[in-house]
């Protein structure tokens, strides 16, 4: 049976003045945050600006939410982050993949890792995640606000943060999913509510207003691009092998200098996959310069060399000559793939093992190895999409997550200038920067 909602939503004005720490951002970096220092004992207030929060993680691993990644070195962790590796060295040395994994099975929620290093909740359901993280926050005393934005911040002449309330994008959320008798409510317009501590947590900043609060107290915003893209391809051929994929190829773009080998997905507007994806987030600067149009190679067999796939083409005119070269694949291809190939080398399709000349096997060879495809855009993974940039990192102290620049004022998750690579990595950078500004704001 679905758990429902009974935090303590639509607070009153004398409770909301109060409020020692205010977060705005109910993702997970926010919703960590808030649970990590009302534990701590502080009192907290969270303002989400949609009707619910936690929405990436509803729908990320397709629904499954890969929480975080099976690698329990920290400095090897931050390498898997194009944007933040340095940054997050200390940061993972408080409170890692381990510690994740320990958090949840701690409120009954025990993890598994697949073949790939990601994990998943035993459940598969990422509806298992947020139930106990709204399970956890209910029982620590978090307060929330939905459908409440916010409008502007300023620090006062008192040192308290003054947060006015924008008006709420829509109507209240459906009553029947928080449980009876729950009084949900949205900020009122122009309402003014303070705090001594705020953490920004309101996601990445492809939207300009998700930084502009952070621009506002003072801080730098480094330019967004999106990050964990795939790529479009108008090649008739590679469309109609839509579904088909390998556990191992290698991808480059020469011009870029960017190089990625893993598994790879055909769709039907072009390339997808880790292998896709990886690239995506180390070229993300590169590649919006280039206004996503590009040359891409492909080497399909990235385990064999030129000259060992053209010696086992020696070998197949002895040993299944009478047979057509459409028709015996080099494994791992499949067959499908295989075909497309042969056919996209220029050679005709009842060209016979026996008959299959050197040059056809030369230009084979390099259809195999060197696939070139001209990228004509990108497509964003759905609504799990990454951004690169943020508030910049030189002006964050990441043993506290605290500004360097606005005493008082903490960051976490995405609105920083940190993405990872796809895998659960940006999970755990918000599980990470929450739980640590989370704990130093209370403390």
């Amino acid at each position: 049976m679905r758990k429902t909602c009974r935090l303590q939503v639509g607070s009153t004005m004398e409770n909301i003045l109060q409020n020692q720490i205010i977060i705005v951002g109910g993702g997970a970096a926010g919703f960590f945050a808030a649970i990590a220092a009302a534990e701590a004992g502080a009192s907290v207030l969270l303002l989400e600006k949609t009707a619910r929060f936690l929405d990436k993680v509803r729908i990320s691993g397709g629904g499954r939410c890969n929480v975080t990644h099976a690698c329990f070195e920290s400095r090897e962790f931050a390498t898997r982050y194009p944007r933040g590796e340095r940054a997050l060295l200390a940061p993972f040395q408080k409170f890692s993949a381990t510690d994740t994994i320990a958090w949840f099975a701690a409120r009954g929620v025990k993890l598994k890792t697949e073949s790939d290093g990601r994990m998943f909740p035993t459940t598969d359901s990422s509806q298992t995640i947020i139930d106990c993280l709204v399970a956890a926050a209910e029982k620590a005393g978090v307060k929330v606000r939905l459908n409440c934005g916010v409008e502007s911040i300023v620090k006062n002449a008192e040192g308290k943060f003054e947060i006015i309330f924008a008006p709420h994008p829509g109507p209240l959320p459906n009553r029947s999913s928080w449980g009876e008798g729950e009084n949900l409510s949205a900020g009122r317009v122009g309402e003014k509510v303070f705090a001594d501590k705020l953490l920004l947590a309101t996601g990445g900043c492809r939207a300009a207003a998700a930084g502009q609060l952070a621009v506002t107290l003072g801080h730098t915003i480094e330019p967004p691009v999106p990050s964990l893209f795939t790529f479009q391809i108008e090649s008739p051929w590679l469309r109609s092998l839509a579904g088909v994929s390998l556990e191992r190829a290698e991808v480059s773009v020469p011009t870029a200098k960017l190089s990625e080998r893993g598994p790879l997905l055909v769709t039907h507007w072009g390339l997808s996959g880790p292998a896709i994806l990886k690239m995506s987030a180390w070229g993300a600067r590169v590649l919006h310069g280039l206004d996503y149009k590009f040359p891409l190679l492909v080497n399909w067999l990235p385990n064999f060399s030129a000259e060992k796939i053209a010696a086992e083409f020696l070998v197949r005119r002895e040993t299944v000559g009478a047979k057509l070269v459409v028709n015996v694949p080099l494994a791992p291809l499949t067959s499908r793939l295989w075909e497309q190939l042969v056919l996209a080398a220029g050679i005709p399709p009842d060209t016979r093992w026996s008959k299959f000349a050197r040059a056809q096997a030369h230009a084979l060879v390099q259809q195999l190895t060197r696939s070139e495809f001209s990228v004509t855009g990108k497509s964003l993974n759905k609504d799990e999409f990454v951004t690169c940039g943020g508030v910049k990192l030189s002006e964050v102290n990441f043993k506290t997550m605290e500004s360097k620049i606005c005493p008082g004022l903490y960051f976490a998750g995405e609105l920083l200038d940190i993405d990872g690579v796809t895998g659960g990595f940006n999970f755990q950078a918000a599980w990470t920067t929450g739980f640590i500004a989370g704990n130093a704001m209370a403390a």
